[in-house]
């Protein structure tokens, strides 16, 4: 069992926390994942590692309130536990001789983002941060990027906070200027990946894309996070979660990922129902 040792709620479907596992914290690095079940009798679920404490062990993970199991999760309390957690798994992201880069997290992804632009602080790389939300009540863990990002800016679509617009202005202007990076490492919503992609490839600026959204079992065994890379067929779990974004094909990806959005709102649907009996 795996004790929950702090929990925050970071917006109303966004929560952190940290959990006691100190073979995990030894061991994990940015860019790699976990594999959890709440119970004995729940699904298992990969959930990117969002920070961690070796000299306390403690793994930190950020989710959104998107599915039956997150729902199970959010209603653990602190002092509490889950029955399993397993990992580091995946592949680390690549961080070594890179001396500038423009790190770009889109919503929940911004979780997967902020251990991945610490490493590239930590080794005194030049960091940019771009963040980017629907609107201001949605925004987190700005404070933890400024401390890590020598420019920081954010977006939020209806201008509500930051600048107005999506993640691709700011990064087109740069790029526009002349402005060059050893990388550009972007993680969020599929569909922010892909016109991240399409700006920077107009410029021949390199791409890494995080694959985690599209994950399901973790292990390469369902298929669910096939994809197509350079016309190769991978999986972001065991291949990657980090590829080439100028070889990923998005609209098969989410073409993909939307076919599971009706069982996942029907198994939160479920689960929301039992709790509420449970209340009543």
């Amino acid at each position: 069992m795996y004790k929950i040792v702090r929990k925050k709620s970071l917006n109303p479907t966004v929560t952190l926390m940290d959990i006691e596992a100190p073979l995990i914290a030894k061991k994990a690095k940015p860019g790699q994942f976990i594999i959890l079940r709440v119970d004995s009798d729940g699904e298992r679920i990969p959930l990117t590692i969002a920070g961690y404490d070796r000299e306390k062990g403690t793994v930190t993970i950020i989710f959104q309130i998107v599915g039956a199991t997150t729902l199970k999760l959010n209603h653990k309390e602190e002092g509490e536990c889950i029955s399993d957690f397993v990992g580091p798994l995946g592949t680390p992201t690549h961080v070594d001789g890179l001396k500038k880069v423009c790190v770009i997290g889109g919503g929940v992804g911004c979780a997967i983002a902020l251990p991945i632009a610490q490493e590239l602080h930590a080794m005194g790389a030049e960091v940019t941060t771009i963040s980017g939300f629907r609107n201001k009540d949605l925004v987190i863990l700005e404070d933890e990027f400024r401390a890590c990002s020598d420019k920081f800016i954010m977006m939020t679509d209806d201008g509500s906070y930051g600048e107005k617009g999506n993640v691709t202005v700011p990064l087109k202007e740069m790029l526009e200027k002349g402005e060059r990076f050893d990388e550009v490492i972007t993680i969020g919503p599929l569909i922010m990946m892909k016109f991240v992609c399409l700006t920077t490839k107009e410029y021949n600026q390199k791409t890494v894309v995080s694959m985690n959204p599209i994950m399901v079992d973790g292990t390469g065994m369902c298929g669910g996070c096939r994809l197509s890379v350079g016309g190769k067929t991978k999986f972001a779990c065991v291949d990657g979660p980090d590829f080439d974004g100028h070889e990923v094909d998005f609209d098969e990806a989410m073409s993909r990922a939307r076919s599971y959005g009706a069982f996942e709102r029907h198994a939160y649907e479920e689960t929301c129902n039992l709790f509420n009996k449970e209340v009543n």
